[in-house]
């Protein structure tokens, strides 16, 4: 008799356990209470009442201070078991605590990205609305990715995603024409607008945030100095720069040749002169305009190429000892001079060539190479710091080889490697180098001089081998005096998502929910029939 009613509340039990959570899930997912609901959820809690009441009369009793101790310790469980999972996903909601376990962080913004997102606020006055228009359903990181830029705005930037053809009068006020293929971001402040297509390839971060600065910053000017063999920004072969000035192009910094020759003067909206690699001299004129550039505060990036190299037994012409010039006419004046050397590295270089030092030794200058991998050098020469320069030029290295014993200057231009005390310049030698002047007339005015020596790493066959590409935009982004620098790793990242609807996901989540839940749920029931 004692087993059958046990085995009775166990029944009710299980059948009002079963109603509640049935009417607690179908409630959640469908996103409505119904009357119906409602009735069902307050018939299941009466079998569970009768439930522990029979379970007290199975022992032929009726519930004393022992059974309802036992009853008061499962609702408690209950509640708490619920109050900690709201709790939590109260907490993963409203923290900014993130936490991301995937392997390339593609959940987590770049620190660049935040920093910059930060800064806007005193930037600019009028907030930023990012619309995306995607036909059909959007994918999760999507959402997942432009939420991200909602979150750490502090309400600056506000985000919508809509179908242009299910919503074809509101897509009709940015003009555009509906396409089932077309994706499209786009950014808009005030009278500021910027498009992104995104339509063949998956929208990234480092698209938004140069997008960002391209509607919240003045764009910045470089000039790439033409006319002596240097390297063309236009150029798209191996030796070209062209991909460095899409680089530029991307973080607002617009590119454009000049040829000083003809147009005797460095134009007045130059944010950069660029000087890459010129294989012949400067004329005595244009070098006066260059020096008079500097001192009137102007900042320059000096790219200056290996000189020419023979084989022993081999005597160099008067063209080739002349060939790749030094700079050193200009750059004397800011406090160094250049070698007319080759750097080698025997313990840390590219492939098989001992000329071509792979490098981690920098100097302690955030703004440029904070976070940076190896950087490489095809062929550079040494630059060394003048002990008679103005006390007002302020000056370090940038880039060192890496060896001490290893490295040096190699003087002898017949490959001859070898190490000779006296001549040679003992590592670790400067590949690089940064110049600053204030102007005490002005404060607000400086000169922001660095130079490498060498032209290649940043050409198109090299850019984007190691942290080649992020070393660029760093100098010409200090040069410009920007503020940000949002060049990040260019590896196309495949995510495999599951790309779930709103009512998929809460049934997911109801899933995950009720499986802990009915183990526990089993213990009771053993304990009902006990």
């Amino acid at each position: 008799m004692k087993a059958a009613v046990s085995q009775k509340s166990s029944l009710l039990f299980a059948l009002g356990t079963a109603t509640i959570l049935w009417v607690a899930s179908y409630s959640y997912i469908e996103q409505r209470v119904t009357f119906l609901s409602i009735a069902v959820a307050f018939f299941g809690t009466l079998l569970l009442l009768l439930s522990l009441i029979n379970k007290g009369k199975s022992e032929h009793k009726a519930l004393g201070v022992s059974e309802w101790s036992r009853v008061g310790i499962f609702f408690i469980v209950i509640l708490f078991s619920v109050a900690f999972l709201v709790g939590i996903n109260y907490f993963s909601r409203s923290s900014d605590y993130r936490w991301d376990v995937t392997q390339y962080k593609q959940h987590t913004l770049n620190q660049a990205s935040v920093d910059f997102v930060n800064d806007i606020d005193a930037a600019i006055e009028n907030p930023i609305e990012l619309t995306a228009l995607y036909v059909g359903l959007p994918p999760k990181y999507l959402h997942d990715l432009l939420d991200e830029y909602t979150r750490i705005s502090n309400g600056k930037i506000s985000v919508e995603i809509i179908d242009p053809i299910a919503d074809i009068a509101y897509a009709a006020k940015f003009g555009n024409v509906v396409s089932g293929e077309e994706r499209k971001l786009i950014l808009v402040s005030g009278d500021e607008r910027k498009d992104i297509d995104f339509s063949d390839a998956s929208l990234n971060e480092e698209q938004i945030t140069n997008a960002l600065a391209a509607i919240t910053r003045e764009p910045r000017r470089a000039y790439f100095l033409t006319g002596h063999g240097e390297l063309s920004e236009s150029n798209e072969n191996n030796q070209g720069l062209s991909l460095f000035a899409e680089l530029l192009n991307s973080n607002n910094i617009h590119s454009k040749s000049l040829m000083l020759g003809t147009e005797q003067k460095i134009p007045e909206d130059c944010d950069v002169l660029i000087v890459a690699g010129p294989r012949t001299n400067l004329t005595d004129e244009e070098e006066v305009l260059v020096k008079d550039y500097l001192e009137q505060g102007g900042d320059a990036l000096f790219l200056v190429e290996a000189v020419t190299l023979t084989r022993p037994g081999t005597v160099l012409t008067a063209e080739q000892i002349d060939a790749s010039p030094s700079l050193n006419g200009i750059l004397n004046q800011w406090g160094i001079t250049i070698g007319n050397d080759i750097v080698v590295d025997l313990g840390s270089h590219v492939g098989g060539d001992q000329g071509s030092p792979a490098t981690r030794n920098y100097g302690a200058h955030r703004a440029i190479t904070e976070g940076l991998d190896y950087t490489f050098y095809i062929r550079p020469r040494s630059i060394t710091a003048l002990q008679d320069r103005r006390a007002s030029v302020q000056l370090a290295p940038i880039a060192l080889s890496t060896s001490k014993e290893q490295s040096w200057a190699e003087t002898d231009r017949t490959l001859n490697v070898s190490f000779d005390e006296g001549i040679d310049v003992p590592g670790p030698v400067a590949i690089s180098y940064v110049i600053w002047e204030g102007k005490e007339e002005n404060e607000e005015s400086d000169t922001r001089i660095i130079v490498f020596t060498d032209a290649d790493f940043l050409s198109n066959a090299y850019l984007n081998q190691y942290s080649n590409a992020a070393m660029g935009i760093n100098i010409v982004n200090w040069l410009a005096e920007l503020d940000y620098a949002v060049f990040h790793d260019q590896k196309n990242i495949k995510v495999e998502r599951l790309d779930l609807t709103s009512k998929q996901r809460r049934m997911v989540t109801t899933l995950l929910f009720l499986l802990p839940l009915l183990i526990g749920l089993t213990g009771v029931l053993v304990w009902m029939r006990s």
